[in-house]
């Protein structure tokens, strides 16, 4: 084989000496003998796009091909690439490595072979060679510029400063905005040229061969790293995307993963016709059958994609290249086609065992020569890359196994689901509508239907991984802010994307295999410190709050926008007060952005510790908040402008109502409107907590203490309408939920608690949902009716009322007696703690109206008597835990007419919640990932949590515009994983209510503190005692 141009080739290009090439087979092997007989020319484009042209044999396999050009470019570690090519019915196919050429390329001349990346492994360090890297660098590039590697701006800003500084060297503004005009790196490139000089200025003193290394840490963070499409539908005809990655078989819709299907847990690939089969193995914990199909366009893409998986599972879980099944005497059935070549395994521990000389070589386009060293001790790996920074650029936390739309199962049954609607609403990326990805079965073809199959191997499973962890997920894999400039040792560099349990030996460790407990050792060093985590808080609590202002701004203006229901007047005192709002902290969310990936780098600013802080942001954006104050006033009176508008228009009320039903609006309407009244005190939370945190001599500490006193001031001036809207939000809540009420808001009622509890009658204890006010005791019942409201059947008012516990008296666990004017009544609480707290509430009720003018006027002008309500017992029995659960085999489900509001949920778990504990929860939102495990699952499920209204509501990534399912968390117990749950994780806690039992882990000690601190408020309620210390009382 050979070049037939006359012109420089890579090999000379790179420096090389001529007929260096190393060969790729193992030692003591021979090459297989080359077919002689007519040559034929073969174009070959590589990753810096020029063309070298190769002469081999017609009847030679495509390794030959593949061997030749690894031998030309002096490459040793060429089992991580291959070569694409169209077929003739122009499908992107790979070479096949064992068939001849010629009955693979039918017309060579006409067709360009392009050599690319084709096996990604999860961690870049394990590419021991600079030549390797800088290659996996120009696929990046490519990848980049095809539009391939989605990212967000900042993301890919970053990307393209590494790739700048390897080609033009250190910062130069001239240098550079002339560089970026002649270079196209990605589509829409002049918006982010401003972002991409400033990223390369911190790079100065970089080397090309670093910011090779930087260039794919971040990229292997990306979600779309690697990744190449190949469309398809489910069972239920959505279009979806599939791919197959180191870890297992991926499903996408639009760029956004949906599911996973680890190699541990496939049993078998197979497709019939146009039909992709996966068959899991049997899980005796799971209700789902074991095979799922995917229909493709056609039976050539369908086996085209069933080879890429067979090559991928070789190559990432076997330990040495599979042998070739025996040929059949009489029949063949299915598909002869195996994996050729060398496994990961195999690369990794010959590199290790050659001595191979350092060689020079240039790089296309950069102006800066490099040394390519292959060391020839372990103890030399690092000697050619980058030193390891103080911090990483980003955490890693859990294992996302799964994702939200796949594999529910029966772990799904306490979720409370939102209404159908469209999956993703308009937003930078747009998806199609979420179908069920995971086929329930696979229906068995015509008998003389082929079947072409790989099975995996439990013996080669066990031997290449003792344990089988799920694939570890980036916490910016979801276009979260990137980490800027990261400088790692490829030995030392965080385990981002957790090193494959695909692989056995690994580039710093290769004599074992690595453990779950040794990468959680490896992730405890990197970012530590507590103002960072307290700082990534204001951010993702940033984006769940812009979420939260964009369902007036975008969602209800619409809404409004298409039917002529609401004044004139309304609409210019609701929008115009939001809108600025929205803009203000859009930007201050970029800001904080920018701040956090600074923070996360290796730059001369991050030894300084310039960027290690965010009281200089928040401050300046504090002050900026003091000029949108004047709006910030308005809110109470939409609100109540809202209100009245809806007593007064039955149209406003209908548009309102059918607007809640939409799954994008996730909590009341009403709530919407103060969240910009809270979201003041949750600065002032994050302000206390760094000031806390940051001794005086901190650089941080005086804008943060600065900040502090400027968000202080502000909550105490909106600190008395706050509460009063809270209020008068409640009671406006309360009144949706009840029937038979007229005048439940008047001025000088409080709402203090509601909860069910037993009330005693002649037909024994039967189950009431009381409402507990400052002035009224109002005692229900469940109704039969469509809308799930509850019904009122008496009223005790609370002037002159006594109450006293009666257990010994009726025989009744936890009985009280309440005694009014003209009724007495008995009820029964669930528990000790309950009945203390009803009597605490119930006593500071009965002084508050004692202290009045007098009696209240009722609500009923004649109450129907509680033994003419119908029986109870029924209802109780029909509404059972299930009604707040989500289906066993979709998250989607609808919840119509108010069925899982809080009043639902107390009346469910048998349990109350006061308005005391409706402030602590205004005030202890948060946001952020986390990984969820079912009790009886193997993999973690990475999901965008939302904390807020005593609810946990789950999200595929911050970018969604509605939750995909809720966990409400009255009546859940919190504790940590006891040793016999083998957990065996850091940061775990678990959420349990009767056989209900959901784990979930946070990426750092801090975010893990924080998620146990809010979520306690929510499953353990606030005595009332706290209220006064709390909150003065404030009546509307």
């Amino acid at each position: 084989m050979g070049e037939i141009e006359q012109r420089p080739t890579p090999g000379s290009r790179l420096g090389a000496p001529e007929n260096s090439g190393i060969s790729t087979l193992e030692r003591g092997q021979k090459p297989p003998p080359t077919p002689s007989g007519k040559l034929m020319s073969i174009k070959i484009q590589m990753l810096d796009d020029t063309q070298e042209a190769f002469e081999v044999p017609q009847r030679a396999p495509g390794k030959v091909l593949l061997d030749a050009v690894c031998s030309h470019l002096n490459l040793v570690e060429g089992d991580y690439f291959g070569l694409e090519f169209p077929d003739h019915k122009k499908i992107t196919v790979w070479l096949d490595l064992l068939k001849p050429i010629v009955k693979q390329i039918r017309r060579p001349k006409h067709v360009v072979v392009k050599f690319v990346v084709k096996f990604f492994p999860p961690d870049h360090t394990q590419l021991q060679e600079e030549l390797t890297r800088y290659l996996f660098a120009l696929q990046v590039k490519q990848d980049l510029a095809q539009g391939r590697l989605t990212c967000n701006d900042t993301s890919a800003a970053l990307l393209i400063s590494h790739i700048v500084q390897s080609e033009i060297g250190d910062f130069d503004e001239a240098s550079d905005r002339e560089h970026l005009a002649k270079n196209k790196y990605i589509p829409q490139q002049d918006a982010l040229e401003d972002k991409i000089v400033e990223f390369h200025h911190n790079h100065i003193g970089q080397t090309p061969a670093e910011s090779d290394f930087q260039l794919l840490e971040i990229a292997r963070r990306l979600e779309m790293y690697g990744i190449r499409l190949h469309p398809a539908k489910d069972r239920e005809g959505t279009k979806i995307n599939l791919a197959v990655a180191n870890t297992g078989i991926l499903v996408f819709q639009g760029f956004t993963r949906i599911n996973a299907f680890n190699w541990a847990k496939v049993r078998k690939l197979s497709f019939k016709r146009k039909r992709f089969l996966i068959k899991l193995r049997p899980d005796a914990n799971s209700s789902y059958q074991d095979t799922l199909e995917f229909l493709m366009a056609s039976r050539d893409f369908c086996k085209s994609f069933w080879k890429i998986c067979v090559e991928h599972h070789a190559f990432f879980r076997l330990f040495e290249e599979p042998k070739p099944k025996p040929k059949p005497v009489l029949f063949s059935r299915g598909s002869s086609f195996r994996f050729s070549g060398r496994t990961q395994k195999q690369v990794l521990d010959y590199v290790k065992e050659g001595g191979h000389k350092k060689v020079q070589f240039e790089r296309k386009h950069s102006k800066i020569h490099s040394i390519r060293s292959l060391a020839t001790q372990p103890t030399e790996l690092n000697s050619e890359v980058p030193k390891q920074s103080q911090q990483s650029a980003s955490l890693t936390f859990g294992e996302g196994a799964e994702s939200p739309g796949g594999q529910s199962g029966p772990q799904e049954k306490e979720l409370n689901v939102s209404e159908p609607g469209p999956h993703h609403s308009p937003a930078p990326k747009k998806s199609p509508p979420a179908g069920n990805t995971q086929a329930d079965g696979a229906a068995k073809g015509p008998a003389a239907e082929e079947e072409e199959e790989v099975a995996t191997d439990r013996t080669q499973q066990s031997k290449a991984q003792p344990r089988q962890p799920s694939t570890e997920l980036s916490v910016n894999s979801q276009g979260g802010a990137a980490p800027a400039n990261v400088t790692l040792s490829p030995n030392l560099s965080p385990d981002t994307k957790q090193a494959s349990p695909l692989i056995s030996p690994l580039l710093n460790d290769q004599a074992c295999p690595r453990t779950d407990d040794e990468e959680d050792g490896r992730r405890k060093r990197f970012p530590t410190d507590k103002a960072y985590f307290i700082a990534k808080e204001v951010s993702t609590t940033e984006r769940t709050y812009l979420k939260d202002l964009e369902v007036i701004t975008l969602w209800f203006q619409s809404a409004v926008s298409k039917e002529d229901a609401m004044p004139e007047t309304l609409k210019s005192l609701i929008f115009p007060n939001f809108e600025p709002l929205h803009k203000f902290h859009t930007n201050f969310l970029k800001e904080i952005e920018q701040r956090l990936a600074l923070w996360e780098g290796r730059s001369n600013a991050h030894v300084r510790g310039d960027y290690q802080r965010i009281g200089d942001v928040m401050l300046k954006n504090i002050q900026g908040m003091k000029h949108l104050a004047a709006h910030l006033w308005q809110h109470s009176e939409a609100l109540e402008a809202l209100e009245n508008g809806m007593k007064g228009s039955r149209r406003l009320e209908s548009l309102c109502r059918d607007f809640e039903l939409q799954k994008v609006c996730y909590l009341p309407l009403n709530t919407f409107l103060l969240r910009p009244l809270h979201r003041l005190m949750h600065y002032k939370q994050v302000l206390e907590r760094l000031c806390k945190h940051h001794p005086p001599s901190h650089a941080d500490f005086r804008d943060c203490r600065a900040a502090l006193a400027e968000i202080t001031e502000m909550v105490a001036q909106l600190h008395g309408t706050m509460i009063k809207m809270e209020n008068f939000q409640k009671l406006h809540e309360l009144k949706k939920d009840l029937i038979g009420i007229d005048n439940l808001v008047i001025p000088g009622r409080e709402f203090i608690r509601l909860g069910s509890l037993g009330k005693l009658s002649g037909k024994g204890l039967q189950q009431r949902m009381f409402f507990l006010f400052n002035d009224v005791l109002l005692y229900t019942s469940r109704g039969l009716t469509a809308s799930n409201q509850f019904k009122v059947h008496g009223q005790l008012p609370l002037y002159g009322m006594t109450i006293e516990e009666s257990e010994d008296e009726w025989g009744v666990p936890h009985c009280l007696t309440l005694r009014g004017q003209r009724q007495s009544i008995i009820v029964a609480a669930s528990s000790r703690s309950e009945m203390e707290k009803w009597v605490e509430d119930i006593q500071m009720a009965i002084d508050l109206a004692e202290k009045s003018s007098g009696p209240t006027p009722e609500f009923l002008a004649s109450s129907p008597p509680d033994n003419k309500s119908p029986d109870e017992a029924t209802a109780a029995d029909q509404e059972s835990e299930d009604d707040l659960s989500a289906s066993r085999t979709s998250l989607e489900r609808q919840t119509p007419h108010r069925g899982n509001t809080m009043v639902h949920v107390c009346w469910h778990r048998n349990t109350s919640v006061s308005m005391v504990d409706f402030s602590v929860a205004v005030e202890n939102q948060l946001s952020g990932n986390l990984l969820r495990k079912f009790k009886n699952s193997n993999g973690w499920q990475k999901l965008w949590v939302v904390f807020t209204n005593f609810c946990l509501f789950f999200y595929k990534s911050h970018q969604d515009n509605h939750p995909l399912a809720s966990l409400p968390l009255l009546g859940y117990s919190l504790t940590i994983p006891s040793e016999s749950e083998n957990i065996h994780k850091d940061y775990v806690f678990k959420l349990h209510f009767k056989s209900h039992v959901y784990y979930f882990r946070a990426e750092s000690e801090y975010t893990f503190e924080r998620w146990m601190e809010v979520i306690r408020s929510a499953t353990s309620s606030a005595s009332q005692a706290h209220v006064l210390s709390h909150k003065e009382s404030h009546v509307y």
